[in-house]
């Protein structure tokens, strides 16, 4: 299965909190909320796509029977696990998308309008 995000986009958002000018945010869509739900849409994109590779990678290593010792000593699916603990959040990666005019916004106002 491909990777959602590419690992030089995760690479390049920092996982520390950092504060962010909103002005600056304000400035790309004109409106400071219109923006924050622009960023909060994607980042729940970002979260359902991230949590549906996770599974299915994990499903991989599903254990066929209820051997307990199998289960505790399965060392792929850990560090598995452990690699998308690290990774930043779906927030912080739409943030930076967005901050990088990496995305796309379809405004159904302006569609309208133009019909």
């Amino acid at each position: 299965m491909a990777s959602v995000i590419k690992r030089e986009q995760i690479k390049s958002v920092s996982s520390s909190i950092e504060t962010r000018d909103l002005d600056v945010m304000s400035a790309k869509r004109n409106n400071l909320y219109e923006a924050i739900v622009i960023i909060g849409k994607r980042a729940d994109q970002l979260g359902l796509k991230i949590r549906e590779e996770l599974h299915a990678k994990l499903e991989e290593f599903a254990p066929t029977s209820d051997n307990l010792e199998e289960v505790f000593e399965n060392r792929e699916q850990i560090e598995i696990s452990k690699y998308y603990e690290r990774m930043p959040s779906a927030t912080l990666i739409a943030t930076q998308e967005f901050l990088d005019d990496a995305l796309y916004v379809r405004d159904p106002n302006v569609e309208n309008e133009a019909a």
